[in-house]
């Protein structure tokens, strides 16, 4: 035997000793972090799902180890109402082919040789809450993960949910399975995942007894999160589809929608959470025809936390009992605070509105084939004096700052009453385009002659503008009082003639 190999052999060996005895000494600390693990999902869990009539834990069944692998058993069981009749009391069970680090086989063979504490192959057991998934993926497990626990115990890793066909006297489901990979520190205080799926079809008799397909195509989700100082997490999160169809009812209309998107961000400061979201939906089809496009965009600043958390924590509390009494066919029982609890809940929301909050509906835009219309609102608030004042005056003081813009497009307006003939049955071209015409030129007739909007072009326009205790309402000035008694009561008119 030569020198190079006397070396090899060397270092293979020195390499064996090392990963054995690596191997002894992560294993020996496993079961301290699994249980570290499920005790904090556990209480991950029971915050989500507070407020509602259900539960979720975790638990582990049992861990035989041995000297390089282990073998883990773990139960995820849900109880209460929340699931539904079906799953209220059910349980799945998972088995976990755990490698001890250093160095586990299957990073080895991959050419992955950063050290690791161990490597998790996870995968689902069949039991009654499963067999029927088992048997629309030919009873292979239907769910599949594999994690690297590092020494820091962040981890990273992805899962799998494998195709399946799934068929019965009502409903088929064809599923392209979906796949994620993700990473979280430890403790969970960062969390990043991103996921795709290709196509799911579901095919059902709807309630009116007519068939109902609904197909989805080209599913992408991502998040990148952290978890606040109060416990709740923010980050970014986006939501994709590609492509979406939707037939139903006895005609079977066909509604499609294309390239939709939504995008939320969150952040705290101090005491403060501001969040945002973002909706767009590229196109939207009806009967293989186009009908537009939409948008919208919410968000909120300067919403005091601490305040909104025991706020949000009574109402959950209160209508916990409620939940239980539907999910049991039970009377409503009636919604009633002690005197302790109003005290509470007063004392949170005049946090809350000291903070001076804002709420906001950036955009809400329709756009169609010959014009778009749009709606903006802002909204401040802030403390009043005290909540024991009338209600203008009690308006007046809480709300700082109101602004309103409505951009209604009469060529918009005639697209939508044209699809609306259709949907109803109407295939005469002459007869849409009388119809839509007469729509758009009532809606501006209506808006126009009550003095609720003004004309411009094509565009009926409305602003509203509430500052300092005066109202601007489409370029004139007038007090409160006089906006109520005015323009208020001349819309409710126009609701009630409708």
């Amino acid at each position: 035997m030569n020198k190079s190999a006397v070396v090899l052999l060397g270092f293979v060996a020195a390499v064996g000793v090392v990963s054995a005895g690596g191997a002894w000494y992560t294993g020996s600390q496993l079961e301290g972090v699994l249980k570290t693990t499920i005790e904090d999902a556990n209480k991950e869990m029971e915050r989500s799902l507070a407020g509602v009539d259900g539960r979720m834990t975790l638990e582990m069944v049992s861990l035989d180890r041995g000297w390089f692998s282990s073998t883990g058993h773990f139960r995820l069981k849900a109880e209460g109402a929340a699931f539904g009749e079906q799953f209220k009391d059910s349980e799945l069970l998972f088995v976990d082919r755990i490698e001890h680090g250093p160095l586990p086989v299957s990073r080895l063979i991959t050419l992955k040789w950063w050290p690791v504490l161990a490597t998790s192959h996870l995968a689902l057991e069949k039991n009654p809450t499963t067999e029927k998934w088992f048997a629309a993926t030919k009873d292979v497990s239907p769910i599949n993960g594999v994690a690297n626990i590092s020494f820091n115990r962040s981890v990273n890793g992805n899962m799998e949910l494998l195709p399946l066909e799934y068929k019965d006297a009502t409903t088929s489901v064809n599923f392209s399975g979906l796949k994620m990979d993700y990473f979280n520190t430890a403790k969970g205080e960062e969390i990043k995942v991103n996921g795709y799926m290709d196509a799911l079809k579901v095919d059902l008799v709807g309630p009116d007894g007519a068939p109902f397909q609904a197909q989805l195509n080209g599913l992408t989700v991502a998040s990148n999160l952290s978890k606040s100082s109060f416990g709740f997490y923010v980050g970014q999160n986006t939501v994709e589809l590609s492509n979406t169809q939707f037939t139903f009812g006895p005609q079977q209309a066909v509604l499609t929608v294309k390239g939709f998107e939504q995008k939320d961000s969150s952040e705290t400061k101090d005491n403060n959470l501001s969040g945002r979201v973002d909706y767009k939906v590229a196109e939207i089809g009806y009967q293989g025809k186009p009908v537009g496009s939409a948008a919208m965009a919410v968000s909120m600043k300067n919403i005091d936390v601490p305040a909104a958390m025991v706020l949000t924590k009574l109402y959950q509390d209160k209508m916990q009992p409620v939940q239980a009494a539907q999910a049991a066919g039970q009377p409503i029982p009636e919604l009633q605070l002690s005197e302790a609890e109003q005290v509470l809940a007063q004392a949170n929301v005049d946090l809350l509105l000291a903070a001076k909050p804002q709420v906001a509906l950036e955009n809400l835009a329709l756009k169609t084939a010959n014009g778009e219309s749009r709606f903006n609102l802002v909204v401040d608030l802030t403390k009043p004096s005290t909540m024991e004042l009338p209600p203008v005056e009690l308006a007046k003081q809480m709300i700082t700052l109101l602004d309103a813009n409505l951009t209604l497009s009469k060529p918009m307006i005639s697209d939508i009453a044209a699809l609306q003939a259709q949907i109803g049955g109407v295939t005469d071209p002459k007869a849409i385009e009388q119809q839509s015409q007469m729509a758009s030129e009532m809606v501006s007739g209506m808006a126009v002659g009550t003095q609720l909007a003004t004309l411009e072009g094509n565009d009926i326009l409305a602003k509203l503008h509430y500052a300092n205790n005066e109202v601007t309402f489409n370029g004139q000035k007038m007090t409160v009082e006089q906006f109520i008694g005015g323009v208020l009561g001349k819309l409710g008119a126009v609701s009630g003639a409708q």
